[in-house]
């Protein structure tokens, strides 16, 4: 009860962030480091709660997710190359900082180095999972891109929790492949549970249910929520099941965003070196751009997919944790991240309202890494002799334009920025 008190602070911080301007996310950061200054609360229970928000919004991105965007090379093989330069080119830097003498970086040899660098290396899914929903945007162009790219992030999660535990899947995780086939009855499932209460919880139930069974046979429990929420994104009834969970979610998020203010002590030294690596994520944010563009990617998609991708990522908080209990680093590391994190996230925040002004102000210099040749679906849209557009195709864009073309003809064009609702039409 002492806990729930606490959720007082945190909707006020969340209202301050509100009335400046930014979002109620780092409204709750910096509550959760005032109530670590303080030490309120017990760190263990937010975290707790932040895991089951973490588990439910992976749970619901499946629910919206395209396997056929994940399959897209500026998606995988993007992803996979701007891991592979931050990783490198982090690892030599700071294992070059190593060698002046700095006491925070004595323990730090080049392996050590090279895992600061692939825990700075991912972007956070919590948070642009957030802002694109806060902004309306994820079936957007960018949105949908950025999301992939997240995605195949977590599968390298995956990867090395997996080794870095020393444990491989249980020979029963060969069973989860029953997944697939039982999908049908899962299917089936949904369309009875209706539109109310049962929709909910059915929805808990297979989010937390897979994450147990995943976790039982030695897979990482969150991706069980991913893929279960993507093999039910055909069904008629996602989308309404994904806006239902929707409050669970939120709720439970922001014992994640408290529990990162709850990490450790903070100290000057410490400080300094967290605000230089927030600086470095500069770096990553350009990588993304060229990346992305050497994909034959528009600057403006460029532009603001990178944005979204402006920070670094709750796994290097995990990855921090098991680095601290194999005993290569020290706790102050854990700390480090945890401020890098979440001051990228509190720059990020206001940077990503206004990510269309950003990409404005300097179009001129950013169109001029842009390809001679794009993507056939990243081209620029071509209105042709259309005098009226609607923005926005679904019920109330698509009466508007059925109205209007009965009064005017054929000089309407419709725009939408869900693929799904372009190809419907």
């Amino acid at each position: 009860m002492d806990n729930l008190m606490l959720i007082g602070p945190a909707l006020i911080f969340g209202i301050i962030a509100v009335r400046l301007g930014m979002p109620p996310m780092v409204g709750y950061l910096i509550g959760g480091f005032i109530m670590n200054i303080f030490e309120l609360g017990d760190p263990h229970y937010f975290s707790k709660l932040g895991d089951l928000g973490v588990t439910l919004l992976l749970f619901t991105i499946g629910l919206k997710l395209d396997i056929r965007s994940l399959l897209k090379p500026y998606v995988w093989a993007g992803a996979t190359i701007h891991m592979l330069v931050v990783v490198i080119l982090g690892g030599v830097v700071l294992f070059w900082v190593s060698l002046t003498g700095l006491q925070l970086f004595a323990e730090v040899d080049f392996t050590v180095a090279l895992l600061i660098a692939f825990a700075l290396s991912f972007s956070s899914t919590v948070f642009a999972v957030k802002t694109l929903e806060e902004k309306g945007e994820m079936s957007s162009r960018h949105g949908q891109i950025a999301i992939g790219i997240l995605i195949m992030q977590d599968i390298f999660a995956v990867v090395f929790l997996a080794v870095s535990t020393g444990k491989l899947p249980s020979i029963w995780a060969f069973a989860l492949l029953g997944l697939i086939p039982g999908r049908r009855l899962l299917m089936r499932l949904m369309t009875r549970a209706g539109h109310g209460e049962l929709m909910i919880l059915l929805g808990l139930a297979m989010a937390y249910g897979t994450w147990t069974v995943f976790n039982l046979v030695g897979v990482k429990g969150d991706l069980g929520a991913l893929i279960i929420g993507a093999l039910m994104a055909a069904h008629p009834s996602a989308a309404e099941m994904s806006k239902k969970l929707m409050g669970f979610k939120d709720l439970l998020l922001v014992g994640f965003f408290l529990s990162i203010g709850t990490a450790g002590d903070i100290s000057l030294p410490v400080v300094l070196v967290a605000l230089l690596l927030a600086a470095a994520v500069i770096v990553k944010v350009g990588l993304y751009f060229l990346v992305m563009i050497r994909f034959q990617l528009r600057a403006r998609t460029a532009t603001l997919t990178s944005l979204i991708l402006a920070n670094y990522s709750e796994f290097g908080l995990i990855v921090g944790a098991i680095a601290l209990n194999k005993g290569w680093l020290s706790g102050d590391w854990l700390v480090i991240i945890a401020l890098a994190l979440t001051m990228t996230f509190i720059v990020a925040a206001p940077l990503n309202v206004r990510a269309r002004q950003v990409y404005g102000s300097r179009r001129n210099f950013l169109d001029r890494f842009e390809r001679s040749v794009l993507l056939q679906e990243d081209l620029p849209l071509d209105p042709g002799d259309a005098q009226i557009v609607i923005i926005g195709m679904e019920r109330l864009g698509t009466g508007a334009y059925e109205t209007l073309k009965e009064q005017y003809g054929d000089v309407l064009i419709g725009v939408s920025s869900n693929p799904d609702i372009v190809e419907r039409h």
